[in-house]
């Protein structure tokens, strides 16, 4: 931990050389990397989802990396003071592409559109391919280009991580493949700079993890692979104490947003939208009848993914509804003010 002008400062550098069997793919069943304090910012950086072993489209998954290490996370961080029934807040003030380059792939038996391990078919799996794009930071792009044609196009850079998320309640182990009320493998768009993630604490020190940057996505991530890249992300951390947070919560300057991952896909929409009910009670003292009404007509639905072991759906609220409404004590504005001056500072 170093001392700036501001909050303390971690800076924690991930050897993009390391031995993929000595990461961290897994939330809960680690030990922390470093402690931080409550109000702190960490200055760190993530490996893309397949540890930098895709580097050509003659690449392959199956080939070049042990499926076990895939989704490597950075981490996981213990915060000073977090105990079950608090709630950790991470706010994303930054999140950069490292490198020049983002990979995709198809992966047999993966994928929203393809047979998988739990929807059996007669027909041959898809076949095994790699993409590699190319980032354009200056002018904000990612570049992609067709294997099989000569198609190419300019895609919006939309940085974002798929992976954060705490330990898991009752002493559970899960894969960072899998996202559940711990957060982990979301895989929503909406986790990109500016937003503030808020997570139920559920062991002593919430040990919390995030990695799986991707470059862009579109919603529901559909061949189950985004636009892999390794990020270097600054992160805002703070708690609220005494505030249970019972799925993950997302809020940005526009919106408020809960999420929910189940199978089958519509009891992920469940959950998101009975949580962002629950949120508007919270916010407003209205009874779950009203708030369940206004959330009738107000929500917007994205669906982060539909190819994980659990589906993840975000239900949004725009702020514009209930104007003057403030969630969280004020921690958002409070953290993108602490995040926005470190990074005037490092300018």
């Amino acid at each position: 931990m170093t001392a700036t002008a501001g909050p303390p400062v971690l800076r924690h550098e991930v050897d993009p050389q390391v031995d993929p069997r000595r990461l961290t793919c897994t939330f809960g069943g680690a030990e922390p990397v470093a402690s931080l304090l409550p109000r702190s910012i960490l200055d760190t950086s993530t490996l893309d989802a397949f540890a930098g072993r895709l580097r050509t489209v003659h690449d392959k998954v199956s080939e070049r990396l042990d499926r076990r290490y895939v989704n490597p996370q950075t981490g996981p961080f213990y915060v000073d003071g977090a105990r079950p029934g608090d709630t950790l807040a991470l706010h994303f003030a930054r999140i950069e592409p490292r490198e020049s380059y983002g990979v995709s792939t198809t992966v047999p038996l993966f994928g929203s559109l393809s047979a998988t391990g739990v929807t059996a078919m007669l027909h041959s799996p898809l076949p095994e391919m790699t993409w590699i794009y190319a980032i354009d930071r200056r002018s904000r792009v990612v570049h992609y280009e067709a294997n099989e044609s000569a198609l190419r196009v300019e895609l919006p850079l939309d940085p974002m991580h798929g992976t954060v998320g705490v330990a898991p309640a009752l002493g559970e182990v899960r894969s960072s493949l899998v996202p559940g009320d711990w957060g982990g493998n979301m895989d929503t768009p909406e986790m990109r700079s500016g937003a503030t993630c808020y997570l139920g604490v559920n062991v002593a020190g919430a040990l919390f993890s995030f990695g799986d940057g991707h470059a862009r996505q579109g919603e529901g991530e559909t061949c189950g692979v985004a636009v892999e890249a390794a990020m270097d992300t600054v992160v805002v951390v703070d708690l609220v104490k005494e505030v249970a947070t019972p799925w993950p919560r997302l809020e940005t300057d526009e919106y408020w947003m809960t999420a929910g991952s189940a199978r089958p896909l519509e009891d992920a929409f469940r959950i998101a939208h009975s949580q962002l009910v629950h949120w508007v009670v919270e916010l407003t003292g209205a009874s779950v009848m009203d708030a369940y009404q206004l959330v009738s007509q107000t929500a917007e639905t994205p669906v982060a993914n539909v190819v994980d072991p659990n589906y993840t759906v975000v239900a949004k609220m725009a702020k514009k509804y209930l104007p003057g409404v403030e969630a969280m004590a004020g921690t958002h504005q409070r953290l993108r003010q602490l995040g926005s001056a470190y990074l005037g500072l490092m300018a």
